[in-house]
Order: C-alpha cells, then sequence, then structure tokens
C-alpha cells in the first residue's frame, strides 16, 4: 500500500511541487497584502486624523481673527473721530457764529470725509488682520506639529507680539495719509455743491462712486500702502528692540508684503469694499424711505430718485454713520465683512501656505 502511494507521489511530483508553491506564495502575497493594507489604513487614520487637527486650528484661527477686529475698531474709531472731530464744528455751530456757512462746508468736507474713511480703513483691517493672523496661525501649527524635525519655533512669542504691532501703521501714518487722500476726492466731488441742494439717494451713491474712483485711481498709490510700511527703514524700524529674533521679524514683515501685492489680496479687499459702501448706502436709505402712508412704492425702481432731502439734513446722516461702521458690537456693517466668503476663502488660502512644511512645497 506504502509502495503504490509513493509510487503515486512520484510520478506527480511536480504537480505536488507547483501546486505548494502557488498555495505557498498566496499565503504570503495574502499575509504581505494584509500588511500593506494595515499601513495604508494606519497612514489613512494618521492623515485624517492630522487634517482634522489642521481643520480645529485654523477654525479656531478665524475665530480669533474676528474678536481681534472687534477689539480694534473702537482704537480705529478712535483715530478717525481724532483727526477729523466733526463734533467740535458741531458745537460751534450751535453758538450761531458770524462764519455759519463757512463751518458748514467744512463739516461736510469732514462728515464725508470720515464715513468714507471709515469704510476703508474698516475693510483694509479686516483683510490685513486676517493676512497676518493666518500667517502667524500656520507658523503656529508647523511649531506644534508632531513631527516637526527643527526645535527652533518659526514664530516665538516676541516676534509674533513684534511683527502684529505693525498693524499700528495702518492706525496712525497709514490712516493719516488715507485722510489726506479721501479729503482731496471728497473736496473735488462736493467742495462746491450747495448746501441747499436736493439729492436723492442714486445721486448720494454716484457721488460716492466718483470719490472711490479718485482715491483708488488717482492716488498713485496701491491701497495696501495704507496697511504696512514698505520701506526698507520702516521695516527695520518695526523689528528694532529684539535681537536673534530681527530677521525672522522682517522676514514675516516682508511675507505680509508680498501678500498685500498679490492680484488676489486685491480682489478680496475690492469685493469687501463693494460690500462695505453697499452696506452704507443700504443704511443712509432707511433715512430716504416714503413718509407713512405715501402711496410710492420704497420698492419701486424709481424709488432710488424719488425722495431727496437738502445736504445739510443728509450731512448729520452721514456724520453719524462712523458708529455704525466703527461699531465693537457685531453690527451688519462688520458681520458682512467678517463672514464674506471671498475672505474666508482666501484666509484658507494663506493658512494653507503657511502650515505647509517648506519641503512639502518644493
Amino acid at each position: 500500500m506504502f509502495s503504490s502511494v509513493w509510487n503515486f507521489v512520484k510520478r506527480h511530483k511536480r504537480k505536488f511541487i507547483f501546486t505548494g508553491a502557488v498555495i505557498g506564495g498566496v499565503y504570503f502575497l495574502g499575509k504581505y497584502a494584509q500588511k500593506k493594507i494595515r499601513e495604508i489604513q494606519e497612514r489613512e487614520a494618521t492623515e485624517y486624523i492630522a487634517q482634522a487637527r489642521r481643520q480645529f486650528h485654523f477654525e479656531s484661527n478665524q475665530r480669533t481673527c474676528n474678536m481681534t477686529v472687534l477689539s480694534m475698531l473702537p482704537p480705529l474709531k478712535e483715530a478717525i473721530i481724532s483727526q477729523l472731530n466733526s463734533e467740535s464744528l458741531t458745537a460751534i455751530l450751535k453758538t450761531k457764529p458770524a462764519n455759519k456757512l463757512d463751518i458748514w462746508d467744512d463739516l461736510k468736507i469732514m462728515s464725508f470725509t470720515r464715513t468714507v474713511v471709515g469704510v476703508y480703513s474698516t475693510c483694509m483691517l479686516v483683510v490685513l488682520l486676517r493676512v497676518q493672523l493666518n500667517i502667524i496661525g500656520g507658523y503656529l501649527y508647523l511649531d506644534n506639529s508632531v513631527g516637526k524635525n527643527s526645535m527652533t519655533p518659526l514664530a516665538p512669542p516676541d516676534v509674533q507680539q513684534q511683527y502684529l504691532s505693525s498693524i499700528q501703521h495702518l492706525l496712525g501714518d497709514g490712516l493719516t495719509e488715507l485722510i489726506t487722500v479721501v479729503k482731496k476726492a471728497v473736496q473735488s466731488s462736493l467742495g462746491g455743491t450747495s448746501l441747499k441742494q436736493s439729492m436723492s439717494l442714486l445721486e448720494l451713491e454716484q457721488q460716492l462712486s466718483w470719490i472711490r474712483a479718485e482715491v483708488e485711481a488717482g492716488s498713485g498709490r496701491p491701497l495696501s500702502w495704507y496697511m504696512l510700511a514698505d520701506d526698507e527703514n520702516a521695516l527695520a524700524d518695526q523689528a528694532c528692540g529684539l535681537t536673534e529674533n530681527d530677521a525672522v521679524t522682517i522676514r514675516l514683515l516682508n511675507e505680509t508684503r508680498d501678500m498685500l501685492d498679490s492680484p488676489d489680496f486685491t480682489t478680496v479687499l475690492n469685493a469687501c469694499l463693494n460690500r462695505g459702501f453697499s452696506r452704507l448706502l443700504d443704511n443712509l436709505a432707511e433715512f430716504f424711505r416714503p413718509p407713512p402712508g405715501d402711496s410710492a412704492p420704497s420698492s419701486s425702481p424709481d424709488s432710488l430718485s424719488a425722495i431727496s432731502l437738502p445736504l445739510a439734513k443728509i450731512i448729520p446722516i452721514i456724520n453719524g454713520q462712523i458708529n455704525t461702521i466703527c461699531s465693537e458690537t457685531p453690527s451688519h456693517f462688520v458681520q458682512d465683512l467678517l463672514m464674506n466668503d471671498q475672505v474666508k476663502d482666501f484666509a484658507a488660502n494663506v493658512y494653507e501656505t503657511f502650515s505647509t512644511p517648506q519641503e512639502l512645497q518644493k
């Protein structure tokens, strides 16, 4: 019996070897496949966790951006009012001075100037802080990454403080220059307009469009100039007081300048300005509504030109808009800017750029 089995095995030896090899190969191939699947699953899980952590950090950073903007609005408002103190002119008018018309003309220019400056500077503040805090946020994410090789932080606390203090340019020299340019544009547009002349909301919108055109095209400077000092000495001055971190601070400022000079930044800032001036007109429209009981529908296409007010009555309305534009409590004006989809997308792109390790960007 055993000899017959042995003879059978000898006759089919090659088949047994081949079958064994196939079975063994399939077994080891299966083991290899399982190992690879486990590695892929582990890698995907790690990447998912890292991406979720990154997303959480980004969203937290955006909330910080919003809170920072709101906290900066009172000092911005104070800076504007200190340079365009229309209240002092209003107080003089109450004394019935002999040069009453001259003071009214000054009040006209000042009121329009500070409201237009308020729109520009608030939009600039929103977008500039989005850039700065997402650059810092990206670097902080890398500094806290588990796989970070270098022990040297990309954004040390003292560098962050010095870098973010560059916002003072917008509240200082940049704001002063912006006021000068806007005031010139307002004077050109409204300087010769009589206080008795009536204006509809449509005509007021046209006046604001002319002022914008002169500010944005006639000054010879990009709007980014008002947000961040761009000369080498100013950048060095902003980094003074530091030692080994000087180069890091100046690098952050230069990276910010590159972002401000990009076409994407210009597009986002223009979108904010369009929305800001649109919201301003919405606020003004409340004062141009037909009186109660008037049969003219306020929503008709002609309603923008149906109601007119003397310029002397429009001036106090314009003058008070600064309180809505630079309000630290979330107003519709500020909310529109903070929630703008283009601002959100731009912020995500900035964060993505600066939270990606440099070796992955190459």
